[in-house]
């Protein structure tokens, strides 16, 4: 098309049609051809070819009047019943030509719209978006955030987040539920990918997400899902993430992500507390002091929200979790456990064996229970198996400790098994995350040896108390 399209730049210049053949490439015959016809409108060749009828001319266009005419008789008649009709007047065509007729002419139903206005405390909205933003300083960043709007009162939080994983929903989702005072009948979600595993075609859930359905149990919220390609049955549930992206992300400009935090804040107190909303006319504070009514307390506050995770004791002790092992009992390995995972810690049962960890976030980090370093000592049999598992025991504490035990078994190799014993016990008696300074500051130093370790921790155990 874009070549009929040069053809009619060329002539509308003033030029003659022979020279117009000669600079364009084609016939002076199609350059006349295309003089009589419409201008190009379409770049898509074949939707052109379709306007304009280009090559061999169909046999069930004959036939077309007879379609119309069925059709405004019977509308909703089935396309074998019109093809057996046609046939009977001479049509000699195929049936698919018939049919993409009968379907280009049968008048389309007009599908209802229905609004889905909310009652007070009877549905919110929520939804993950992201956006990539440019900085003043030039530097781009793409940006996750989650959404929540209440649908009567129309007030509306956005938080910034890292992913759109399971446990950034739940918990971003408590922290908006608790700062609304309460949670609605239902929480709507627009895209289930994050919420459910399998559902079929008409978009009913076969299978939830199990950490996200117990989670949803816990705070004692119902869900509703609104498929994608169901939008008209959303009615007047708004595109939440466009109209977050259109009212702050796009209409300002951001220093850094500091910066768009602050703005952030700033334009929820903005929206909520003094801008009349467009749907209702009215302040969403106004109407939230009427919905706050009707909202229900959650039965787990955002600190207290525990993921349910089914995990297994393994063979060294330790159940693993997300790149980080925590330590169990020895006689629950080889055991089915249950891991809840909170904010900042993490509870572990296995039959009637239980423990609690400080969570791990650095990359590769453990957590292990000085009983439970004791226990396992004791459940290895022989002195070289316990010396082994000792060393290994304080290999966990990273890198540092691989360094630092390195050169001590490279300098003393028939002597190293005393300074595992004794660090070992410095292990025990004072924690990883002493020892591991402590072991820092000897690979400065360049001393090696468990004599020096312990005088180190003596030396910060006299300066605390002098400090105290």
């Amino acid at each position: 098309m874009l070549k009929r399209h040069e053809v009619e730049v060329l002539l509308k210049a003033g030029h003659r049609k022979t020279e117009v053949a000669r600079m364009s490439g084609i016939s002076l015959r199609s350059v006349k051809r295309i003089a009589r016809e419409e201008a190009v409108v379409d770049a898509d060749d074949t939707m052109e070819r379709n306007k304009r009828g280009i090559g061999r001319p169909s046999t069930v266009q004959n036939f077309r009047k007879q379609v119309v005419g069925i059709l405004q008789e019977t509308p909703d008649l089935a396309s074998l019943e019109i093809l057996r009709r046609v046939r009977e007047v001479g049509y000699q065509g195929g049936k698919t030509a018939l049919y993409d007729l009968v379907a280009s002419l049968r008048p389309k139903p007009a599908k209802p719209l229905v609004r889905f206005e909310g009652l007070p405390g009877e549905f919110s909205q929520h939804d993950f978006g992201e956006v990539d933003v440019q900085f003043v300083n030039g530097t781009q960043q793409r940006i996750h955030f989650f959404a929540s709007r209440l649908k009567y009162s129309r007030w509306v939080r956005v938080s910034l987040v890292q992913d759109e994983k399971v446990e950034t929903l739940v918990r971003t989702l408590a922290e908006h539920l608790a700062s609304w005072g309460g949670r609605p009948l239902l929480c709507v979600f627009d895209r289930p990918k994050t919420i459910a595993l399998k559902w079929r075609k008409n978009g009913e859930v076969t299978e939830w997400n199990p950490v996200f359905a117990y989670a949803t149990l816990e705070m004692g919220v119902g869900v509703e899902l609104c498929w994608p390609y169901q939008a008209r049955q959303k009615g007047s549930v708004e595109n939440l993430v466009g109209f977050v992206k259109s009212s702050f992300f796009k209409v300002r400009r951001f220093f850094d992500v500091e910066d768009l935090e602050q703005q952030r804040r700033d334009w929820e107190q903005e929206v909520n507390e003094e801008r009349p909303c467009r749907a209702t006319g009215i302040i969403p504070a106004v109407r939230l002091a009427e919905e706050a009514l009707r909202l229900r307390p959650l039965k787990v506050q955002p600190d207290e929200l525990a993921l349910r995770i089914p995990v297994y004791v393994g063979p060294t002790g330790t159940v693993m979790h997300d790149g980080h092992a925590y330590s169990m009992p020895p006689e629950a390995i080889s055991m089915p456990a249950t891991l809840y995972l909170y904010a900042q810690r993490v509870r572990i049962m296995a039959g009637r064996y239980e423990a609690e960890h400080p969570r791990k976030f650095a990359a590769q980090e453990s957590s292990w229970l000085a009983a439970h370093r004791a226990a396992m000592i004791s459940a290895v049999s022989g002195k070289r198996g316990k010396r082994y598992l000792k060393r290994q025991q304080l290999l966990e504490l990273g890198e540092p400790a691989l360094l630092y035990l390195t050169e001590i078994v490279h300098r003393r190799p028939r002597e190293w098994f005393t300074d595992v014993d004794r660090l070992h016990q410095l292990l025990q008696s004072h924690g990883p995350e002493v020892l591991r300074r402590a072991v820092e500051e000897g690979l400065k130093q360049q001393i090696y040896g468990a004599f020096f370790i312990e005088r180190a921790l003596q030396a910060e155990l006299s300066f605390s108390q002098v400090v105290q």
